[in-house]
Formats: C-alpha cells, sequence, structure tokens
C-alpha cells in the first residue's frame, strides 16, 4: 500500500517530468479520486511548491515556468533501496566503482532530511553483504558503451585478450551484459566466429563504436546464454546425472554453472562438461534428494570414492 506521502511526491515527479497535465490524468496514474488529487496539490502548495493551476474542462495542472526543483526528493523506502543498490555496486568489479558508490552515497546524505540521513548511514554502516565479489577489475567505460550499443543496436568493434590465442580484433554485435561468479561479460554475435559468444569485459583491449547497426533478438537472454555457455565448454569428461526431484527444487540447490537442466523422464537431467569428477561427485553428495549416473562410468567410483572419504570422517569405515 502506497503512503499517501509517496502519492504528494508522485504528483511532483509526474508534473515535472510532464510538463503539464490534466487533473483527470494526474488522478489516474496515481489511481485516486479528484477530490484526493487536490488535496495532494493543496500539500504541495503548502510546502512552497508553485502550481499553476487552469480552470475548466481542458484545464490542468503545472509547476510555474522558472521554478528550480530541489535535486532530489526520496521517500524512506527509496533512500534505503538506493543505500543498499550502492554498497552492492561497490563488489562489481568496476575499476572507479567503489569511488564513484563512496561518492554517490555522500551525495545522497546530502540532500535528504537529517531523520532519513541517520537511517541511510546506519545501513551504509552496519550492512554486508555476502555473495559473489569481483575476481577480475573491467573499465567502467567499456561497460558503458556496451550497454549503450546493445540498447542502440550499434555495431561496435573489438580488440581482445584471449587465454589461449593471445590477442585478436573482431565485430561484435552485443545484445546484453553479465556480471557472473565475480566477471563481467558481454553476450552476443561474434562477426570473426560467425556465432553468438560471450567475452569478458577484463580482457577487453580496446572498443570503438562501429557505423553499421543490428537488431538485438527481443527473446536473447544474456544469463541464459552464458551459463549454457560455460557449462558447455569442452572439456575432459562429458556429464549426464538424472536428479529425481522437480525442476524448482533442482534450481533452488544448484548454483547456475553446474550445467544445463532439462524436464526428463523421471526427473532433471543435468548436463555438464567437466574436467574434476571428484569435484562434480562432492556436489552431487550434498544434495538432498537422489539421483541417477548415465555417464561417464568413471562418475561412479568418483562417487563411491567420495563416500568413503564421508563415512572415514564419521568414524565409520
Amino acid at each position: 500500500m502506497y503512503h499517501p506521502t509517496t502519492r504528494v511526491l508522485g504528483v511532483l515527479e509526474l508534473l515535472q517530468a510532464h510538463g503539464r497535465l490534466s487533473g483527470a490524468e494526474l488522478a489516474e496514474r496515481l489511481e485516486v479520486d479528484r477530490r484526493t488529487l487536490r488535496r495532494y496539490i493543496s500539500t504541495l502548495e503548502s510546502m512552497g511548491i508553485p502550481i499553476a493551476t487552469e480552470r475548466g474542462r481542458h484545464g490542468g495542472y503545472a509547476l510555474v515556468p522558472g521554478f528550480k526543483l530541489p535535486p532530489l526528493m526520496f521517500t524512506e523506502d527509496e533512500a534505503v533501496a538506493l543505500s543498499v543498490g550502492l554498497l552492492a555496486a561497490r563488489g562489481l568489479g568496476l575499476a572507479e566503482g567503489s569511488l564513484a558508490a563512496a561518492s554517490a552515497q555522500a551525495k545522497l546524505e546530502r540532500v535528504i532530511p537529517e531523520a532519513l540521513r541517520r537511517r541511510v548511514r546506519a545501513v551504509n554502516e552496519t550492512v554486508k553483504l555476502a555473495g559473489a565479489r569481483a575476481t577480475g577489475q573491467a573499465d567502467n567505460g567499456l561497460l558503458v558503451t556496451l550497454s549503450l550499443a546493445a540498447q542502440l543496436g550499434q555495431r561496435v568493434h573489438l580488440r581482445y585478450r584471449d587465454a589461449r590465442s593471445g590477442a585478436t580484433e573482431r565485430d561484435f554485435d552485443p545484445y546484453g551484459l553479465v556480471f557472473l561468479d565475480g566477471r563481467w561479460y558481454a553476450s552476443g554475435m561474434c562477426h570473426l566466429r560467425g556465432e553468438l559468444r560471450s567475452f569478458r569485459l577484463d580482457r577487453m583491449l580496446s572498443l570503438e563504436l562501429g557505423e553499421q547497426r543490428f537488431q538485438r533478438p527481443g527473446d536473447f537472454d544474456a544469463l541464459e546464454h552464458l551459463l549454457r555457455s560455460v557449462a558447455t565448454l569442452p572439456r575432459a569428461y562429458t556429464i549426464e546425472v538424472i536428479l529425481k526431484t522437480d525442476m524448482a527444487t533442482a534450481r533452488a540447490h544448484l548454483f547456475n554453472a553446474i550445467g544445463v537442466l532439462t524436464e526428463a523422464e523421471g526427473g532433471v537431467l543435468v548436463r555438464n562438461q567437466s574436467d574434476d569428477l571428484d569435484w562434480f561427485a562432492r556436489q552431487l553428495a550434498r544434495l538432498p534428494f537422489g539421483f541417477k549416473v548415465l555417464r561417464p562410468v568413471e562418475l561412479h567410483a568418483a562417487i563411491r570414492e567420495c563416500a568413503t572419504r564421508l563415512l572415514e570422517q564419521a568414524g565409520e569405515v
């Protein structure tokens, strides 16, 4: 439920954004009746905000020309949400991210009332966010340029340092960006390889906006594509296991990069490419539901060894 103060500020934001709106439009956007709207207008006027009122069937409301609004006006919920978001931004692996977040936090505290400032400062000083921390540093400019190119459908020319083949150059259509397991990735169409690819921002050596345009697929999911790419990279073993549970439960107990999950007879099929069967056996051992290994046969031995180690540690062997 919206607090009346939130709706009063909503009137101000709508007038600032649209310049002039009729009473009917304002009431409809705020989901209130005309009488309540007039009360909100009176409240704004009592706060010293000059609002021009035009009477009649085609009348409406507008801020008096030349009136300068304060730079920011937030409700308590909005200010707290921004503060928590700024805390999260400090761990996202951008070159100037931590400094920018601290600067933005300071600006936020300068423009809000004292009582709200104390609440926001308490969040900033006492809340700690657990989760993946950045393991590679990405350039702020790259993130901004790629996100803009993805939004506008503008091709870029990319110089990239691959882990195996060194520096390469290619034209690239960025469809979306993802922060996964401590690193930033851009996913889209690589014109050097002629296929969808994902590239780490911390390995990008240079980036230039091109002249050509592209149409981003409406159903493209950058996160889903990246997870599938990571799970299907060629490795020593191809793993297929039936999890004896439903999809929702499987997703709740497995992290994203464990593999590709699909509905299957008898449960959920997980497919994975791995170089370390012992690691995968440990992931299976912690699950609260049963499973059946389809391949490889070597995974059976790895699971038995894992079970033996657990029994030894429990003093059962």
